[in-house]
């Protein structure tokens, strides 16, 4: 059996354990380390592929099965789904698609469905042209989305929906953030066009570059010396907008994997303190290993920071970065199980826990002091309802936001002021992933 048939059998394996068991596709993904680089670049594309366009690529296989929605065991309808993926969405050749999926099925050990499969993909070939635009009439199926997600949208963002689902299911750009304590944006970009990359876009005065290709951060100049880390550029707004000044306390209350603590200290290296707090003692492996990484330092607790008497010394903040647990939906490209794994139930619970964690970080903060509420959520009601309704019951607390950076920079950036407080920015915007942000000033007095 040929090793590419072996790659469809191991994509199929994985899409099936995201689509009927709520895995997380990356984690599955971090475990397949066998086979050659080229091999396991296939199976990713294969896999991510696969799973950003799940919704519609089932729909259509309901209509290419000889018995519509025939049931299938989970790894053959999973291997089915990777087999159309494959003709309608990669360079594939058709015949290189066809023929691997089907020998696949052995390795599945479900040869009888060789024949079933062959037919499928066959099918799919003759007959895709003219079944497309009859699934297409539903544009939660055409989008590959949830409906609760596309209704939401529309109601969220009516001028932008269409842009964000587009934006969703694009291959994500491939950001880098230059260490400025190690080296200059400028000293950087010319290290990066030295060894063949090419720098598409740059932004923040030259420390936040996005390439033209994605890349093996092994194969980045100086990456393991910490002189770049790879964060999107919505993300690296955070470290400008809450401005740490030299000798503050600062707290980042969910700190992993650690990408924005570590940006807080690279752009001010003069911080009196940085707590990094995380209810998750396994992720913040990661914030430890990328402090290490960029030779930087911070109290690294784990803790929940909704229960800030378990880990808090009682001494206040000059400033609080709370980048609230969210539905994620800002970031879908990056992640795209997000669709399949996402219900609509989840939304409210995660509002829920976000005033839980506004309301209890708040008391940590020092009067004239700031705090960053950040969410790469594009719903509304994780991000401006959430701190639309703390500042209605906290009058001591004001939105600073468009002052924090100013109106003028946040609108270059693609940020745009938002429902009750703060800025948001659509997936897509300048390349970048979906956003929130609202800075809060607690008044003196």
């Amino acid at each position: 059996m040929s090793s590419s048939a072996a790659v469809r059998a191991r994509a199929a394996r994985i899409v099936a354990q995201v689509a009927t068991h709520g895995k997380s596709l990356d984690a599955l993904l971090a475990s397949e380390n066998s086979g050659t680089a080229q091999e396991r670049g296939l199976l990713r594309a294969l896999c991510y592929d696969s799973i950003r366009w799940y919704l519609r690529l089932d729909a259509l296989l309901g209509r290419l099965l000889a018995r519509p929605n025939q049931p299938l065991t989970a790894e053959l309808h999973a291997l089915a789904i990777v087999g159309l993926c494959q003709l309608l969405y990669t360079q594939v050749p058709a015949h290189a698609a066809v023929d691997e999926t089907v020998n696949a099925t052995r390795l599945l050990k479900q040869p009888r469905a060789a024949g079933l499969l062959n037919a499928v993909l066959r099918r799919c070939q003759r007959e895709s042209a003219t079944l497309k635009p009859v699934i297409d009439r539903d544009p939660a199926i055409r989008t590959a989305h949830p409906r609760w997600l596309v209704d939401a949208l529309a109601v969220d963002w009516p001028a932008d929906f269409e842009r964000i689902l587009a934006a969703n299911n694009e291959r994500p750009p491939f950001w880098l953030r230059v260490n400025r304590l190690r080296c200059t944006g400028a000293d950087y970009r010319r290290q990066l066009e030295a060894q063949g990359f090419e720098i598409a876009a740059s932004r923040c005065d030259d420390h936040t570059l996005m390439l033209n290709r994605a890349a093996d951060v092994g194969d980045l100049p100086g990456f393991s010396e910490g002189l770049a880390s790879v964060q999107d550029a919505a993300a690296q707004l955070a470290a400008s907008l809450l401005a740490p000044r030299p000798g503050d306390r600062v707290l980042d209350a969910c700190a992993a994997p650690g990408g924005k603590t570590c940006h807080l200290l690279e752009l001010q290296p003069q911080i009196e303190e940085l707590i990094a707090v995380d209810v998750s003692k396994d992720r913040l492996v990661r914030v430890e290993e990328n402090l290490r990484r960029l030779g930087l330092q911070a109290n690294v607790i784990a803790g929940d920071a909704a229960e800030p008497e378990s880990w808090w010394d009682g001494r206040a903040f000059d400033r609080i970065l709370l980048d609230v647990p969210c539905s994620a939906t800002g970031v879908i490209r990056r992640h795209p199980d997000i669709k399949l794994l996402r219900r609509a139930d989840d939304i409210a619970a995660l509002a829920v826990r976000q005033r839980q964690l506004l309301d209890r970080t708040w008391p940590l903060l020092k009067p004239g002091g700031r705090l960053l509420y950040a969410s790469c959520s594009v719903l509304r009601v994780e991000t401006s309802a959430v701190v639309g309704a703390f500042l209605e019951r906290n009058p001591q607390a004001r939105d600073v936001t468009s002052a924090a950076l100013g109106a003028d920079a946040l609108s270059s950036m693609g940020a745009s002021p938002v429902g009750a407080a703060g800025y948001a920015i659509a997936t897509g915007t300048a390349g970048m992933d979906g956003f929130y942000y609202a800075c809060l000033e607690k008044i003196k007095g």
